[in-house]
């Protein structure tokens, strides 16, 4: 009965990954929240990122920051959840139940702020139009005498990263429940997802520490079946056309 409730909370989760694209890694907490949304609204800090809504009423909403220059535009993406998550059940046909789906009326997109960006500042193109977030009251007027909305920054100490252990070694960490079963993976074991598994330090934080030659190293956590980007570290490249965390080990 466990291993099944396991397995439908991770067709649950991989539904809802599926339909986060602005997503690289998977927060159990952030998805949680996102679910749980009833409406859109100011944006709002989520761990170590900020989450914008807009209603679905709207066509198309994209997002663009001052200290990008607003030479980038990023796309809401239309947030669609499950209703009733069938369980895994053998049939005849071999083929599981259709998965429904409710429509909360959200438009949304999640942004990563970078350790050097000290406030951000942001404009919507809403249905081709430039504005100011109508849903957030804080905003200043720019030189150009133009809108810009102003978004709360995160204020969390994030967890070191690889690089910031002591020579010769790289710790890993991996944040999520407890009582979970973590396992750390990359160029060092020829990928092998089950040679190294991470200890439990604290109630939902994972480390283990290797001991590793001098060089350049892939890798990515394994978790319930599926692989995973380090979270705290923003140093990737792709391997077989798929993302992997990279780290340098002096």
């Amino acid at each position: 009965m466990k291993a099944q409730s396991k397995v439908v909370f991770t067709l649950f989760l991989l539904f809802i990954i599926g339909t986060t694209y602005a997503l690289d890694t998977s927060s159990y907490q952030f998805i949680n929240y996102l679910v749980n949304l009833k409406s859109s609204g100011a944006p709002e800090v989520i761990e170590d990122s900020i989450l914008f809504t807009a209603p679905a009423t709207y066509n198309k909403v994209g997002i663009a920051f001052a200290h990008e220059g607003f030479s980038k535009v990023y796309w809401f993406q239309k947030l669609l959840i499950p209703d009733d998550m069938p369980t895994p059940q053998l049939t005849e046909s071999k083929k599981a139940p259709p998965i429904t789906h409710k429509d909360p009326g959200i438009l949304f997109y999640t942004y990563t702020v970078p350790e050097d960006v000290e406030s951000v500042e942001y404009r919507l193109i809403i249905n081709g139009l430039w504005t100011a977030d109508p849903l957030n009251p804080n905003r200043r007027i720019d030189e150009a005498g133009l809108a810009r909305s102003i978004a709360p920054m995160p204020n969390i100490s994030r967890p070191l990263t690889p690089q910031d252990t002591p020579s010769g070694t790289v710790t890993f960490r991996f944040d999520t429940f407890p009582h979970e079963t973590i396992y750390v993976a990359g160029s060092f074991n020829n990928w092998d997802p089950f040679m190294y598994e991470m200890k439990e330090k604290t109630p939902g934080h994972y480390e283990l520490i290797l001991y590793l030659p001098p060089g350049t190293y892939q890798y990515a956590f394994f978790y319930r079946g599926e692989r995973y980007l380090d979270q705290y570290n923003l140093s990737k490249v792709y391997r077989e056309g798929r993302p992997v965390s990279q780290t340098i080990v002096q």
